[in-house]
């Protein structure tokens, strides 16, 4: 008997220690049985394995049903990690054996709190599409003591900021252990003193995060709390921080005898790890720093989240050389102002600092934005490192984000889906879901909308009660406040990161205006609103006391909540809930912005600025649109513009359409805009198509690439080297001569004299070049090399016969680098302008 028990308590702990349970959620039921209260303030299945009662546990194993109920999720668990997935039968003879994916956060459950927002629920939910999708991922990341701070909100609206620690032994990790059974710890140096560092693992399906934390027992306190906050602290205590994640991160995957081709950076906080990666290239085949980043600069992928410039991290050249002039010149063999040069615009300015997104543009073969129009806003923010190239080749392309829809799907709505589209729909191709959805009847969307509101009000009612208890408000207001809100409302909700460029008070510009739009007696509005502002950001802290503020009137508060410590949970419960999800940033401000997405596969509509993913998302017929598609900065004027268009909107055309009610008491108009909203949405704004795009797209051909480059010890990588150097050199020798262009017909001959002194002719190209107009694109024809010139100098014609579809006067010809194997200009930023 005992045996049989310990299997199955065995079971219970491999069930517990996958996050598989945070979106598969049909183990939730095994935690309730075991401690109900826990689990519901918990949502972590290894905190209530860990805290339950042996005999508990033995009572609940020793029930038939229940020891059947885990034998079935053991045998659907088996099947899921074995069974070919997309990329196996996509890419099964794909050179791609392994992705190392970092971030300085990652948000998978309430039950591991090292997130604070956007940036951590993008990680989350790629790792858990990489699962799905069989993508062979493995994270690489930190495990703050502390994680991002815990929100409590007082009765005056003052924020304030609590650190409670994150017990490992509580937290659904497992220790990462050497061949030998001991605990792994890892030593790096930093300037005077050696961080061990401790390695965790989280299992997320099939893939495996890593995370390194330095409260070890040997560190001395300072170092042990390297790791404790996400976010917190100075600019040292930053810089230690990516320091340990990069190189840290890339000695671990060493130590650990994982080999990846492909780096993805998930923004420049781990840029370090492509001098650490750069490094062991050159241990393994002794070559020079350069050449071994010309090597493996071709597996790295950097995507950037930042819509600023000055939202970058930068670091005082003082600091870099801090803690880091001795591993340049001892273990890169680098001058200090050769390793400050990758992260500056100009190496000759001994005062610019260091920036972490120059490291990581210049140390990787591929950079991408979050979003199509942040693609061109990251074009615009990086054109410095590429002069004279016009904006739309500067190398930033874009992977518009996405969400993991199996995570914020509601259980109605998983159900809804599943009798439209199928249970395996998240793991498939996506083809046929738009069709599929768009089957659901009237009845069967309004009724999960209905449904899910109820829900929300439920939930809110009780966070409110709790939340009332914290602030000490009055008797009689705490009691109206835990009795607001309506299930029968039309539901919004706004839930972001308290700061300025996100204009969370928009809607509060006129509070008169406001309170007439919910409280009409007819047709009411409710309003859910949640989110933090960062401790340094007092700006963001007052927008919030104006909130509690208006909503402690007593004519609003029946109308208005804001719920305290926005977190996974609650996200998922608003996002599951609301009817509209509003987003008021400044445009272009909202690199991609993810929370709006979430309410798609639960029928909610998007009512939003026209910034990141829903400037290329909104149409008429799937929700709203507010703002005209233009940049106008912080201008009171604009902001106060668009403060009335938001409450036209409201009055106009969202809340009728709600009202607006057919005779079975369903409006026909909101559930067309839901249909379109889920159908044509939801699919296209999943991570399942976000990372079948990176494989796709980014690391299967930067594996390939990554493998010709450090083959025959880097080789390839070495020529690189030279023929960069060269054409930096010899550049300046470069001159056009003549150019001659004649029309006949329907086609433009062109051809120019091109005088290339010391360049070798194989290592660049001639193009014809003319701008985009008229709604197309730019042009690029490749021009063909023929007569060498006469006389000493070293030069040739090159001409070109074009279509006569634009005035010949409207091409330029021009000397860019070229070589088979390099991405120009990303590589060589060389270029020359006929004049």
């Amino acid at each position: 008997m005992s045996e049989t028990q310990d299997i199955g308590i065995d079971a219970l702990r491999q069930l517990a220690l996958n996050l598989r349970w945070s979106w598969g959620r049909a183990t939730d039921e095994l935690w309730a049985q075991l401690d109900p209260e826990l689990w519901a303030l918990t949502h972590n299945p290894w905190a209530v394995l860990q805290t339950a009662s042996p005999r508990r546990v033995q009572d609940l194993l020793a029930r038939p049903e229940y020891r059947q109920r885990v034998k079935d999720l053991l045998d659907r668990r088996h099947q899921y990690l074995t069974a070919p997935a997309w990329f196996q039968q996509a890419h099964g003879q794909s050179p791609l054996s392994r992705v190392a994916y970092f971030s300085m956060e990652f948000a998978l459950s309430e039950a591991l709190p090292i997130y604070s927002g956007g940036l951590g629920n993008v990680a989350g939910d790629q790792l858990k599409a990489a699962s799905d999708l069989g993508v062979p991922v493995t994270g690489v990341g930190v495990l703050y003591q502390e994680g991002y701070f815990r929100q409590v909100i007082t009765a005056d609206g003052s924020q304030e900021a609590l650190y409670p620690y994150n017990d490992p032994d509580q937290l659904p990790i497992t220790p990462v252990r050497s061949q030998s059974g001991d605990l792994l710890r890892l030593p790096v140096e930093l300037p005077g003193y050696r961080v061990w560092l401790r390695a965790w693992q989280v299992q997320v399906g099939r893939v495996v995060l890593y995370l390194l934390d330095s409260n070890d027992p040997a560190n001395p306190p300072a170092v042990r709390g390297i790791t404790s906050e996400l976010y917190g602290g100075g600019t040292d205590l930053r810089l230690q921080q990516e320091l340990l994640l990069g190189i840290g991160g890339w000695r671990l995957l060493r130590t650990l005898g994982l080999e990846p081709e492909v780096c993805h950076l998930n923004e420049g906080h781990a840029a370090f790890a492509v001098l650490e990666r750069a490094r062991s290239f050159m241990e393994d085949s002794r070559c020079p720093f350069d050449a071994a980043l010309a090597a493996t600069r071709a597996g790295n992928v950097f995507t950037t989240h930042t819509p600023v410039s000055a939202g970058f991290d930068r670091f005082p050249p003082a600091l870099i050389e801090r803690f880091l002039r001795h591993y340049a010149e001892e273990r890169l063999g680098v001058s200090l102002r050769d390793l400050l040069a990758l992260g500056r615009e100009n190496p000759d300015d001994p005062n610019e600092p260091f920036n972490m997104a120059y490291l990581a543009v210049r140390g990787s073969g591929a950079v991408n934005g979050v979003s199509r129009l942040h693609g061109e806003v990251s074009r615009r923010i990086f054109q410095s490192l590429f002069p004279r190239w016009p904006n739309v080749e500067v190398p930033v392309a874009h992977v518009t984000n996405g969400i993991h829809t199996p995570s914020w799907e509601s259980p109605e709505a998983d159900a809804l889906w599943t009798k439209t589209c199928g249970t395996e729909r998240w793991r498939q191709t996506l083809e046929s879901i738009e069709r599929d959805a768009a089957s659901a009847s009237d009845t069967e969307l309004w009724g999960l909308r209905t449904a899910a509101r109820k829900v929300l009000v439920d939930y809110a009612r009780e966070r409110t009660v709790q939340q009332v208890a914290v602030m000490g408000l009055r008797a009689d207001e705490a009691s109206a406040m835990c009795v607001g809100l309506d299930p029968t409302v039309l539901t919004l909700g706004f839930a972001r990161r308290f700061a300025a460029y996100k204009r969370p008070n928009l809607l509060l510009h006129d509070p008169g205006r406001l309170l007439r739009i919910l409280t009409n007696v007819e047709q009411p509005v409710q309003l859910v609103i949640a989110g933090k502002a960062h401790p340094a950001d007092h700006g963001g802290q007052e927008l919030i006391r104006a909130w509690i503020q208006f909503i402690r009137r007593p004519d609003v508060r029946h109308r208005v909540i804001f719920i305290a410590d926005y977190d996974m949970l609650l996200a998922e419960h608003l996002v599951r809930g609301v009817d509209v999800w509003v987003n008021t940033p400044r445009r272009p401000w909202e690199a991609s912005g993810t929370s709006g997405m979430k309410v798609l596969v639960n029928g909610g509509l998007n009512l939003s600025e026209l910034d990141g993913w829903w400037a290329e998302a909104y149409e008429p017929e799937v929700g709203w649109a507010l703002g005209d598609g233009q940049e106008h900065g912080d201008d009171p004027g604009w902001d106060a513009a668009e403060a009335d268009a938001l409450y036209t909107l409201l009055e106009r055309e969202v809340v009728p359409a709600f009202y607006t009610r057919n005779e079975r008491g369903i409006p026909p108009a909101w559930i067309a805009k839901m249909r379109a909203s889920m159908a044509r949405l939801t699919p296209r704004f999943s991570t399942n198509r976000v990372v079948r795009e990176y494989a796709d797209s980014y690391y299967v051909p930067a594996a390939t690439r990554y493998r010709a480059r450090c083959a025959d010890k880097g080789e390839l990588g070495r020529q690189l080297v030279r023929w960069a150097r060269d054409l930096a050199q010899y550049w300046p020798d470069a001159r056009f001569g003549t150019l001659r262009a004649a029309t006949q017909d329907t086609r433009h001959d062109i051809s120019v004299e091109v005088f290339l002194g010391r360049l070798d002719a194989d290592a660049v190209r001639v193009e014809l070049y003319a701008e985009a107009a008229n709604g197309k694109g730019p042009e690029r024809h490749v021009m063909v090399r023929g007569r060498k010139l006469d006389g000493p100098v070293n030069g040739y014609e090159y001409s070109v016969s074009i279509p006569a579809v634009r005035a010949a006067g409207d091409y330029t010809p021009r000397l860019v680098p070229s070589h088979p194997a390099a991405v120009v200009p990303l590589e060589a930023h060389e270029i020359l302008w006929q004049r």
